[in-house]
């Protein structure tokens, strides 16, 4: 089977690179790890504004989706420029709720987050079993849901800000308590949907992050030089770069077919995310792993934008994962 994106498809991710580049997301980032959100949230909104988060609210609720093929497009691009925020985690929150309405379970919670979603004017973080205990961004969202057991509840708040891998990736524990929004076995099964595309989101970003850190360190190696000679003319380095292409490029059609398992709504959609995950997220951390070898210490260097995508790369690499590998999302206690 061939994955290949329509003209329109393609035309989508050019004009996100392009506002995105536009954006200066960088400086964004950085300011999101300061814990200054109103750079990022500018760029949310542009994103919100292009369509993005539509992508995973149904047409009832005034979004554009479930469309999973326009929206690994997006996340790759995201992924490519570092944007920071729950990204994620607002589509997966939306397709639970969706999920739930569907099934006559919080409908009044869909009916009131959903439409703000799906017009980038809502930021919402979510816990649940398969992506740890701890809420991205909640310190920026304008809610925490949190799924605990068959509950499903609106978080009061959030604990302190934990340290984490990426510093722009900034994670609190939610708050007990809150509004019950739906409880029972139905929550369980749309829990496990709603992570199905968490994971499958991961995936994309994770992508893009790994084709952006190939993209500057091919570029890097052209320029610096050693024994006269550019390092990308050395065979070594030309092996290590074709390695982590091959890997990302290996990992773009599981993406692209677990997009369409999804869409179609196959049994086999869980399994074709998880290889996507695996396979984007182990080359993205391949290419973080090159990219520091070949830029030496400029790569750990903080003023130095490559460093941002390197620790994404590890970030996401373990976000929305199996529970054991879920651990790494924090280094703190």
């Amino acid at each position: 089977m061939r994955f290949l994106l329509d003209q329109e498809q393609k035309e989508f991710g050019h004009t996100l690179d392009r506002m995105l580049t536009a954006a200066g997301a960088p400086g964004a980032v950085r300011a999101w790890g300061r814990g200054e959100h109103e750079p990022g949230r500018a760029v949310w909104g542009r994103l919100g504004d292009a369509g993005v988060f539509a992508l995973a609210v149904p047409g009832a609720y005034e979004g554009a989706g479930p469309l999973p093929v326009e929206l690994a497009v997006a996340y790759v691009e995201a992924g490519r420029h570092g944007v920071p925020g729950p990204l994620v985690e607002t589509a997966a929150a939306a397709v639970l709720l969706a999920t739930l309405a569907e099934h006559g379970d919080a409908a009044a919670a869909a009916k009131e987050w959903l439409p703000r979603i799906a017009a980038g004017q809502a930021m919402v973080t979510l816990t649940a079993p398969a992506g740890g205990p701890y809420a991205l961004d909640a310190d920026a969202a304008d809610a925490v849901f949190a799924v605990e057991g068959g509950r499903l509840r609106a978080a009061l708040g959030h604990g302190p800000v934990q340290p984490s891998l990426d510093p722009a990736r900034r994670l609190a524990r939610p708050l007990g308590g809150g509004e019950t929004l739906a409880n029972g076995p139905a929550v369980a099964a749309a829990t496990a949907h709603a992570a199905d595309w968490a994971a499958f989101a991961t995936a994309a970003q994770a992508l893009g992050t790994g084709l952006a850190l190939l993209e500057r360190t091919v570029a890097y190696a052209k320029q610096r030089t050693q024994f006269g000679r550019p390092i990308g003319s050395f065979q070594a380095v030309k092996h290590q770069l074709a390695d982590v292409l091959v890997a990302l490029e290996f990992a773009r059609p599981l993406l692209y077919g677990a997009a369409l398992a999804l869409a179609d709504g196959t049994d086999r959609a869980g399994a074709e995310v998880a290889a996507a995950k695996v396979a984007a997220g182990e080359a993205a951390y391949a290419a973080a792993r090159t990219a520091l070898q070949l830029h030496g210490a400029i790569g750990y260097t903080d003023e130095y934008d490559l460093s941002l995508w390197i620790r994404k790369a590890r970030a996401l690499r373990a976000a929305w994962g199996s529970p054991s590998v879920c651990r790494a999302r924090v280094l703190a206690p």
